[in-house]
């Protein structure tokens, strides 16, 4: 008796489908930005980041653990980060960071705001040593020079984003004309970076600390 009733625990166990991991799940909305999680849940948050703010990369390293790894993972938030260009250095991390699409953009841009002190001091070295050449290309070849002079283009080929993918998607002015005109709505929308809604509702603050409660009483879990 005892031998079949572990034979059905074991049945039962088998028959158990895996919980999905949203995390996994990734699209791009027509406006450009992309999302990641579970496109039914029950809370939505648009988060408007910028790559050379350093509050930005605060938030991203203090909310990791419970924002991504809880409350995307299990479905109860998905996420939409648009961008909010600041500077030159901002666009082109940018850029490499939307040309690994939707599903690389999550960790590619995790990796982009660990290295950030460092791609900016370079980058901002090459710019100061270099302004007038830089000055005098056309403004997909600054992107690509900032780009690969500040080791951002290293972070994205680490990421899988080969420099000659990068060369591909900054092909033509489509890419950087669809990140000004979402950084122009999200500079409409709030008064700087970070910012954040939730569902719909733009959060008075820019922090981990202050958005995590917001979330809680929207029903993220």
């Amino acid at each position: 008796m005892r031998i079949l009733l572990t034979l059905a625990a074991l049945l039962t166990l088998a028959a158990t489908p895996p919980v999905k991991d949203w995390r996994l799940t990734a699209a791009t909305t027509p406006a450009g930005a992309f999302t990641h999680g579970n496109p039914a849940a029950g809370v939505k948050l648009v988060e408007y980041l910028s790559f050379t703010c350093p509050h930005c990369g605060h938030f991203v390293e203090q909310s990791k653990p419970v924002l991504v790894d809880q409350m995307v993972r299990g479905g109860s938030v998905q996420v939409e980060t648009r961008a909010a260009v600041r500077d030159p250095y901002d666009l082109a991390a940018w850029s490499v960071a939307r040309c690994g699409g939707p599903t690389r953009f999550a960790g590619l841009s995790r990796a982009i705001f660990a290295d950030q002190a460092a791609w900016m001091k370079k980058g901002e070295a090459y710019a100061s040593a270099n302004l007038a050449k830089v000055r005098s290309l056309p403004q997909r070849q600054q992107i690509r020079v900032i780009a690969d002079q500040s080791g951002l283009s290293a972070i994205g080929a680490r990421a899988g984003v080969t420099p000659a993918a990068l060369t591909k998607c900054l092909a033509t002015d489509a890419q950087v004309a669809q990140l000004l005109k979402m950084t122009e709505a999200a500079f409409a929308r709030i008064p700087g970076t970070p910012g954040f809604e939730v569902n719909g509702t733009l959060v008075d603050g820019y922090d981990w600390a202050t958005l995590e409660p917001k979330l809680r009483a929207a029903g993220a879990r």
